[in-house]
């Protein structure tokens, strides 16, 4: 299955400024944000995330939304294993740069 799956920017990854780390669900995982150079996010924005690449920005009302939309599908649980298959790095490295 292809998702998009809305995550929040909770940190802009200080050794690499091309990628950030998003919370989606209570998984924390790195996603690429070179797709957004135009229009860089900032910490506390919402993303659509492709395959560990950020889509482009949403609001929070939409991301919030498309969660709950999943839920209600009996999606989420699919969101989080292909957030947890991204491999761009553990979830241990991605909280330590917090």
């Amino acid at each position: 299955m292809c998702l998009a799956i809305p995550g929040k920017i909770v940190a802009l990854d200080p050794r690499n400024e091309g990628s950030a780390i998003v919370d989606v669900l209570g998984t924390r995982r790195t996603i690429d944000l070179g797709l957004l150079q135009d229009d860089r996010p900032a910490g506390g924005d919402w993303v659509l995330i492709h395959v560990g690449f950020a889509m482009s920005k949403i609001s929070e009302i939409d991301a919030l939304e498309q969660l709950r939309l999943l839920e209600m599908l009996g999606e989420s649980e699919a969101a989080l294993q292909e957030v947890r298959g991204y491999g761009l790095d553990s979830t241990k490295d991605a909280d330590s740069v917090e």
